[in-house]
């Protein structure tokens, strides 16, 4: 995990490195550990923060009122943010009928361009293009350093926190996850589905 205080100083000496690697594809959670250092959280809640889309939309926690959110803050310069962002992408896709969604809001500073560059190089599809520019988001939630993920309930309470990189992909964080915040889809196995549907650029 990477401290929030440090976050200028490794934008500016991580930004370049990341985005001149060579493409390769990644496995989900490849090498990755489990959610052994998830941190129980007995349902305090949690602020209805705010968040943009690429095109500055501004969405906020409230738009998914009734579904569970798996809540991850990151960035395109945090190694270890980078290294689990295909597990992510392959967790939304894996609980898509489950009633929670999965969002992952950027630090970056530079806004969307460098979070579109990263998900057309690695590949990512499922997961929408989220801002949180300004930190203001991860300040709000406590969050003291990326990567950070919240597993927030259908009642907005957080029932865990993770710091640090994790194979989200895995059968058994699956399985946690449906635990702590909910599956089954809702009546008739209908998910209420996400505002960001369709585009993750």
């Amino acid at each position: 995990m990477i401290p929030m205080k440090r976050r200028a100083l490794l934008a500016a000496a991580l930004t370049l490195p990341m985005v001149a690697s060579p493409r390769k594809p990644w496995a989900a959670g490849a090498g990755l550990p489990g959610l052994s250092n998830l941190q129980r959280v007995d349902g305090a809640a949690v602020p209805d923060v705010r968040f943009t889309t690429a095109d500055g939309t501004v969405h906020s926690l409230a738009d998914y009122a009734g579904q569970g959110v798996v809540l991850n803050l990151w960035a395109t310069w945090c190694v270890p943010c980078v290294a689990e962002m295909p597990a992510l992408d392959a967790l939304a896709r894996l609980i898509a009928g489950d009633m929670v969604a999965v969002l992952t809001l950027s630090s970056d500073r530079g806004g969307a361009p460098p979070v579109e560059r990263f998900y057309r190089e690695k590949g990512i599809q499922t997961l929408p293009i989220l801002l949180d520019q300004r930190g203001d988001a991860a300040r709000a939630l406590g969050v003291r350093g990326i990567p950070t993920t919240l597993l927030i309930d259908r009642a907005g309470k957080e029932r865990g926190r993770l710091e640090g990189a994790a194979d989200w992909a895995s059968a058994d964080s699956v399985g946690v996850i449906r635990q702590l915040i909910g599956s089954g889809g809702g009546p008739g196995g209908q998910s209420l589905g996400s505002p960001f549907r369709g585009s993750n650029a």
